[in-house]
């Protein structure tokens, strides 16, 4: 899977689980409903946020964005639905161009350690899925159990 790719698909997971999120706090704010739809939609909401902050960050680093820029993708996920049209602007502006960095090029940036760090995972994508998938787990169990934003 491309890093276009990748980003797309948390993209629209994240508009998607965003929906979901909407949808049950309309059923249980508007119409009365119980708050099961809150807790689905929001655990859903919560873990896909979760992976998408994990997935900007390693297109982020892959394709040598800005901090700034990052921080602006990573915002886009703050805001209902705007991972949409921020991946569609990355796209359009070639931020979400090429493959994964897998090999050292004669740039000479691919010396610096972060990226050679970034090449070993790249050439382990299982290891890295899992590596990924198990901290986003552990983060967000912790988050669960400290209770939801707003409790005592």
């Amino acid at each position: 899977m491309s890093p276009r790719a990748l980003f797309r698909t948390f993209a629209i997971a994240e508009a998607v689980t965003w929906a979901l999120l909407i949808a049950g706090m309309l059923q249980k704010y508007v119409f009365h409903g119980g708050g099961w739809g809150v807790s689905i939609g929001g655990a859903l909401h919560g873990f896909v946020f979760l992976g998408f902050a994990a997935v900007v960050l390693l297109v982020a680093l892959n394709q040598r964005w800005s901090v700034g820029l990052t921080l602006l993708a990573w915002a886009s996920a703050v805001v209902p639905f705007a991972s949409i049209p921020a991946e569609i602007a990355l796209d359009r502006s070639g931020r979400l161009a090429g493959g994964w960095r897998r090999e050292a090029t004669a740039d000479p940036r691919d010396a610096h350690p972060l990226d050679r760090w970034l090449r070993w995972w790249l050439n382990r994508p299982v290891l890295l899925a899992v590596v990924l998938g198990a901290v986003l787990v552990a983060v967000f169990v912790a988050l669960l159990i400290g209770g939801p934003p707003g409790t005592e």
